[in-house]
């Protein structure tokens, strides 16, 4: 069984090119979605997906279905489950340390910087997720409120920071107080590494909590909302996603039913 290929890789002549010059050869791999060859369920993966992509970088894409490991992937990377990327040949499998490895290599000026300017942006939301899972695990009933509490407070902070002006809109000498940011995401108006990580889990949270527990986030949530408008009209985000289908089958098993 082979794995699924959403990408061939293409490379560019490389006559006449310096060896600094020649395109890396990078492959990722990632989860397979419930017919062992889409796009699965995976912030992880989205998140280097979403990575690769930004950077404008060519690689190739290898969706692999874990109830069936091929061989030849086993004999790669021994007990490692997707994302993991190989760059020339060489295998990585922390997320953590490949998207500091491929933001020191795939640098300017022949690639985007990723990385925040402000430090804030990279922790902004950070907790959303833990208190998501807490809320959907619960099974009891008389519990539901206080989770679902947990949960919007946490969105809360989020969207208050969304919401708050970045250093860059304000501007010292203007008579006019900026209440409001009209940034499109974390850091500004491009998408960098904190989005990256966010919005796959975001998204995540906004279908399975409606799915599961016909949970929306509330509209006056005017900064969440208008993040996740500005990323799901980005083909980084799009292109790089499971379908809303294949994110409710990943968490069948995972949502408690809320019984007496």
């Amino acid at each position: 069984v082979s794995p699924a290929k959403l990408a061939v890789t293409w490379s560019m002549p490389l006559n006449g090119l310096k060896e600094e010059d020649k395109e890396p050869i990078i492959e990722l791999f990632i989860k397979a979605g419930s017919d062992g060859e889409s796009i699965g369920n995976c912030p992880l993966s989205q998140r280097l997906f979403m990575i690769l992509w930004l950077k404008g970088v060519v690689f190739s894409v290898t969706t692999v279905d874990l109830k069936r490991k091929p061989a030849d992937l086993q004999n790669l990377a021994l007990g490692t489950h997707p994302p993991f990327i190989t760059f020339n040949n060489e295998v990585k499998t922390d997320v953590n340390e490949i998207e500091e490895f491929l933001e020191e290599v795939l640098c300017s000026p022949k690639y985007l910087k990723l990385s925040p300017k402000h430090p804030e942006s990279n922790t902004a939301g950070m907790d959303i997720f833990a208190k998501f899972s807490a809320y959907i695990k619960n099974s009891r009933p008389e519990a539901n409120e206080a989770f679902e509490r947990g949960l919007l407070k946490t969105l809360q902070k989020l969207d208050k920071y969304l919401n708050s002006p970045l250093p860059d809109e304000i501007d010292e000498n203007s008579m006019e107080e900026i209440k409001f940011s009209t940034c499109k995401f974390l850091d500004g108006n491009e998408m960098k590494l904190a989005d990256c990580n966010l919005v796959p889990k975001l998204h995540i949270v906004n279908v399975v909590a409606k799915k599961y527990r016909n949970f929306d986030i509330p509209k006056g949530m005017t900064g969440i909302l208008r993040y996740l408008t500005n990323a799901y009209s980005r083909d980084e985000f799009t292109n790089t996603c499971p379908t809303d289908k294949e994110v409710e089958i990943a968490y069948s098993d995972v949502v408690r039913r809320l019984t007496k």
